[in-house]
């Protein structure tokens, strides 16, 4: 995944749009496009800056984390268990 931009240029370009040039005409002076430029801008109005959100991380293992317990007991009761087997085990028990 790329990085983002850097905080120096979402400013200079904000700082162009505050000073009266469209947001496109920044742009496109700064080589940015417009959909970049129109979200700095609305984190901008939302929380005060146009800094990036954290890039990267996990963002789906809390899902399985809530059914530990039941995938480990299965695991433990038959070692040899295939994926299609603990799915069904697990719903079953009304884990989804």
């Amino acid at each position: 995944m790329a990085e983002p931009l850097s905080m120096d240029l979402r400013r200079r370009v904000l700082a162009a749009i505050a000073a009266g040039v469209s947001g496109r005409s920044a742009g496109r002076r700064f080589g940015v496009s417009a959909p970049s430029v129109s979200r700095w801008r609305a984190l901008e109005r939302t929380q005060g800056d146009a800094a990036p959100r954290p890039v990267g991380g996990d963002h789906r293992s809390h899902r399985t984390e809530v059914h530990a317990a039941a995938i480990s007991s299965a695991i433990e009761a038959a070692p040899d268990l295939t994926l299609e087997e603990l799915r069904e085990k697990l719903a079953s028990k009304g884990c989804s």
